[in-house]
């Protein structure tokens, strides 16, 4: 197979080079979205040694750049604001014209990750997106959505190129677009009333090892990066091999001019000893901001839903979240959308949630109070912030609850052990005493079986989820105050 992906790509570059009149990526045509209010990177291919000119439709200025000897060229063009008006840019070589038209001026974020966030609004086999009758009767209210999702294509070397188009949101064309993405943008779009372009890179079942370069694999894990190597590792699950989906399926976007990373990833890698996982991920967002070359993009990504991963009292799931937390905290520009409560109870073993609007709309929130300035937008869960422990009870206090917690009563979730690292099934309530602070975010924890308590946990199974939220409607992020 690996052979058969090379041997396409040396084709595909001399049937490219061949051509005299100019060649645009698939990624540069009708329909686009560019970002907006910068300058933004335009490239292709024609006869070595040709100038190319590039006119847009928003500007006197022309743009000019000379073919190298392997044909390829790149320029940059001022873009303007962002609207709804239709735009267009013409390519010439001398040797014929290429116009794309329908082109948009807005804000552009990479969807990356693994079947989560490749999950189309559709949805999987027996896996459905919840509404998505209505999202579809609904679609042509958000005609400033456009979207290009890149097939998932493995490959030894790093591919310039991918064959994609960018699509308008309608009707016909929603249903492949990325559930999480789509809402993500939709409330970007209402938010901000600006156009928003979506580009899908992403693979079901991929490792962060999957989109790592050879250099990075070679430098910090022990991942084969020959092709004997890769296909003898895990050669049933190749959706599982390093090295692969990142030169194929995410290289061919990292000229384009976007604004952030949204991610949706985790899952193929849980078991990843200690803090591995979380040492890649920030390994990984170094990587693309280095590669992309807009400075340090802004990454927001997406706790792994609750999944019963073989037990579903485990803890394998719940210490991947826990790796996914850290690495919110060591990787600078980011941010951590929890999910603990975005799958039902009938969800054990449904590795893909149906409630995806909500983890689109938790995304956007950190973008647009992170990134867009928006302050008044609260988009943080709450977390464990400390505890003490008074008898036979725990206090604990959280951050980031914006002033209040969703109840006083009925919070499940919480878990004591004292000092035989036994945990039972606690009570908890918010604690208040005549005299104090009515406001006060204390927890009381307590437990009949635990008279002497040491450890509390809150959802820290594969399988559990909990009910206590912050002011904003966030939920908990799930802990452990133990390192057992």
């Amino acid at each position: 197979m690996i052979k058969k992906i090379i041997l396409s790509v040396m084709l595909f570059a001399v049937a490219s080079y061949a051509q005299s009149k100019v060649k645009l990526p698939h990624m540069i045509g009708d329909n686009m979205i560019l970002q907006q209010n910068t300058d933004a990177r335009l490239w292709g291919w024609a006869k070595a040694g040709s100038d190319i000119r590039v006119k847009v439709s928003w500007s006197d200025a022309v743009a000019h750049a000379k073919a190298g000897k392997d044909g390829k060229w790149l320029l940059k063009v001022k873009t303007p604001a962002a609207s709804y008006t239709p735009l267009s840019i013409t390519f010439d070589d001398g040797n014929g014209a290429v116009t794309i038209h329908n082109v948009l001026a807005g804000e552009v974020w990479v969807c990356a990750g693994q079947s989560n966030m490749e999950m189309p609004m559709r949805g999987f086999g027996n896996c459905p997106v919840e509404g998505y009758i209505d999202e579809v009767l609904n679609a042509r209210q958000y005609k400033g959505i456009h979207y290009v999702k890149i097939p998932s294509v493995m490959s030894m070397t790093p591919l310039e190129d991918a064959a994609c188009e960018w699509k308008e949101i309608n009707t016909q064309t929603i249903a492949d677009a990325s559930a999480t993405g789509y809402f993500f943008a939709q409330a970007v779009n209402r938010a901000l009333d600006i156009p928003v372009g979506l580009i899908m890179a992403n693979k079901g079942g991929s490792r962060v090892e999957s989109w790592l370069t050879k250099e990075n694999l070679q430098k910090y894990t022990n991942e084969p990066t020959d092709s004997d190597g890769i296909v003898k590792f895990k050669p049933q699950w190749d959706y599982h091999r390093a090295l692969l989906w990142g030169n194929g399926t995410f290289n061919p976007i990292l000229k384009y001019s976007v604004k952030g990373i949204i991610y949706y990833q985790g899952c193929s890698n849980v078991g990843d000893p200690g803090n591995q996982y979380s040492d890649r991920m920030k390994l990984l967002v170094e990587q693309w901001r280095q590669q992309f070359g807009l400075g340090e993009l802004p990454f927001y990504f997406v706790e792994i839903a609750p999944y019963f991963y073989d037990d579903i009292n485990g803890d394998g799931g719940a210490r991947l979240r826990e790796q996914q937390y850290r690495a919110s905290t060591i990787i600078p520009n980011s941010g951590l959308v929890c999910t603990n409560d975005l799958a039902y109870p009938y969800e054990t073993t449904q590795i893909h949630p149906a409630q995806k609007k909500q983890v689109g709309q938790r995304l956007a929130l950190l973008a647009l109070n992170q990134t867009y300035g928006m302050g008044e937008v609260w988009c943080k869960s709450a977390s464990f912030k400390d505890m003490k422990i008074v008898g036979s009870d725990v206090h604990i206090h959280l951050a980031d609850d914006y002033g209040a917690i969703n109840r006083f009563e009925d919070i499940q979730g919480f878990e004591l052990a004292g000092a035989d690292k036994v945990f039972h099934p606690a009570k908890a309530v918010h604690f208040w005493q005549p005299g104090g602070n009515y406001w006060d975010e204390t927890i009381k924890i307590s437990c009949p079986e635990v008279s002497q308590p040491v450890a509390v946990r809150y959802c820290f199974k594969n399988f559990q989820i909990g009910n206590l939220k912050n002011a904003a409607g966030l939920p908990l992020f799930p802990f452990r105050t133990d390192n057992w």
